[in-house]
């Protein structure tokens, strides 16, 4: 029996350069930066006094008085991208059967706004105050709950996390979700928004972010010598995964196929890589494996490239055993080095990056990369877009706790 293919049909993002896809995919190839002064609390007293935050929301815009109080901003922004990706494929009711659609996220925390903010009314105001929208506001699958409840999609339902590789779990669990069957079209991706005090606070003490507070937008600066740390980000990005022949059927627009999937686990510590990149490096070949392609066969990577020291110089080492020395030909970049890491959502918007890539022959720039460290010394197409025909990508995502992760997206035809 014939692999069941699997193709993208929608796309929708709100990141913190573009409310949507069209704007994010302008900032990026244009070298936007998204990262500036924390706004949304007063941040002086941390060590990190920037992040990438999502620009000029009002959530009033998109959902009355009465559902903002009952979600929480990533479950908003996850609602607001999957409205689009539904929209840009043309799940209107009666095109699609809604036991066949599923909703597959990722989110790496989840609700911690609403976590943060009872926790202080707990504790100041005591354990009686507490909302009752707590639990359903901050749990981290809430947000496919709502994608499915607002789009009446009554298939596979559930949330990975597995820390900033969960978009891509996610997105790999919904191609195979397709491809055995179980669903005919997934919404997939990730969400996040954990820009607040004790998420930033957190990642402070661990000495992970960077601390270029006095020139923001040049602070996530992937595979530069000069790199200290990654930059909070926030957003949601969400893909519509279809079966070829369904999509064909309805006459949907193919924007790509979805062709291969990996994962691996490092087995080795809770934050740090390994030096080699060995699991990484895995998890790409086991998506070339599964795609039935030759690593020779990938024109473009989008590197996880968080501009953390011991993330770049890793993947760089993967990128090499996986590549051979092919790894010097392949054209890299790094969307974090514009949008900072969106963490749970960092995969999703680094996949729709690869589908705008394969549409329109153009491969964003990584930005601030202005001293290479010697041991970064592949092809991160540096400072300006380029022009290439990319017919396929690949993209890694790598978690906390040595999770790995990688999808390949190829032109359809």
């Amino acid at each position: 029996m014939s692999k069941r293919r699997v193709v993208i049909t929608g796309i929708g993002a709100i990141t913190p350069v573009g409310h949507n896809v069209q704007q994010t995919w302008q900032s990026l190839i244009n070298g936007v930066s998204g990262v500036g002064i924390i706004s949304r609390y007063d941040a002086t007293e941390l060590p990190v006094h920037i992040a990438a935050e999502v620009k000029n929301y009002n959530p009033e815009e998109h959902f009355d008085h009465k559902e903002v109080k009952k979600l929480d901003l990533y479950a908003q922004f996850a609602m607001i991208a999957a409205r689009e990706a539904v929209t840009d494929a043309g799940l209107t009711a009666g095109t699609f059967d809604p036991d066949r659609v599923g909703v597959i996220t990722g989110a790496g925390i989840g609700g911690i706004m609403t976590f943060e903010e009872e926790c202080i009314k707990c504790h100041t105001q005591g354990p009686r105050r507490i909302s009752p929208f707590f639990i359903p506001k901050m749990i981290g699958n809430i947000a496919a709950a709502h994608i499915s409840i607002e789009h009446n999609f009554k298939g596979i339902n559930y949330s990975v996390i597995s820390a900033c590789a969960s978009a891509n779990h996610a997105l790999g669990s919904a191609m195979r979700a397709i491809v055995y069957g179980d669903a005919d079209i997934v919404v997939s991706g990730g969400m996040e928004a954990a820009v607040t005090p004790l998420a930033v606070g957190g990642f402070s003490s661990m000495r992970a972010l960077s601390t270029r507070n006095d020139d923001p937008e040049k602070a996530s600066r992937p595979f530069d010598l000069e790199r200290d740390g990654f930059i909070m980000s926030e957003g949601s990005a969400i893909l519509v995964l279809e079966e070829l022949e369904h999509a064909l059927a309805r006459g949907a627009k193919i924007y790509a196929e979805m062709a291969g999937y990996g994962a691996t686990g490092d087995a080795y510590h809770i934050t740090a890589p390994t030096e080699d990149g060995e699991g990484s490096s895995r998890a790409m070949l086991m998506a070339l494996k599964d795609a039935g392609m030759q690593p020779t066969d990938i024109d473009y990577i989008n590197a996880h490239g968080t501009s953390t020291p011991l993330n770049d110089k890793g993947e760089t080492m993967a990128i090499k055993n996986a590549f051979g020395d092919y790894a010097y030909k392949v054209k890299v970049n790094s969307t974090k080095s514009m949008v900072g890491h969106m963490l749970g959502a960092a995969a999703g918007i680094e996949a729709i990056v690869c589908v705008k890539t394969i549409e329109t022959g153009i491969i964003h720039p990584t930005i601030n990369l202005t001293h290479p460290d010697p041991d970064c010394d592949l092809d991160y197409t540096p400072h300006k877009a380029v022009q290439k025909q990319v017919n396929a990508a690949l993209s890694n995502s790598l978690g906390f706790g040595g999770h790995n992760s990688a999808i390949i997206i190829k032109r359809y035809v």
